[in-house]
């Protein structure tokens, strides 16, 4: 089946964050508080998939204030944080949203995402993923994690559910 043929069905797009929609550094302060760096590019195709009714959720194993406060700014309604077994944060997601795993995209780029990733419709790795995340990802990003990568997982689900162009059309006939 088509990439194409699989982000037709997606409802739920989920979201890994140190590598994905971040560069997969770890940067902190004198504090030692913990910084990150997110894309506006991302952010914005994140609010495009909310706005046309399909569910975005973070999972990830490092529990961070920032990702919260980015999650919200966001409006994802379900962030899972500290999560050392995403199978457990993903099956309360398929309760939650009453959706089957084959409406189901998950971009990652490690091995902690292999659990998750090999049981969704549309796995998917970033362009800098750890290989053995690459070798069971149906699809692999032309960008980097932290660097547009979400951006275009999200173009691409719009596409091919035809709503991309109604999208860009508003963006060209604004006043």
């Amino acid at each position: 089946m088509s990439i194409s043929n699989l982000a037709k069905k997606i409802k739920l797009l989920i979201l890994d964050v140190d590598g994905v929609m971040t560069d997969g550094g770890l940067y902190f302060d004198e504090n030692g508080k913990e910084i990150k760096r997110f894309n506006a590019l991302d952010g914005h195709g994140i609010k495009m998939l909310l706005e046309n009714n399909i569910e975005v959720a973070i999972i990830s194993g490092r529990l961070n204030k920032t990702v919260e406060f980015r999650a919200k700014n966001l409006g994802i309604k379900h962030c899972y944080l500290g999560v050392n077994d995403k199978n457990i944060a993903f099956i309360d997601l398929i309760k939650i949203l009453k959706i089957t795993k084959n409406e189901i995209a998950y971009v990652g780029d490690d091995i902690i995402d292999l659990p998750v990733m090999t049981q969704v419709c549309l796995p998917i790795a970033v362009k800098n993923a750890h290989i053995e995340v690459k070798k069971i990802s149906k699809y692999i990003t032309h960008e980097i994690g932290g660097n547009g990568a979400v951006r275009e997982v999200c173009d691409e689900i719009l596409k091919a559910q035809g709503r991309y162009d109604i999208i860009l059309q508003k963006y060209l006939t604004q006043n």
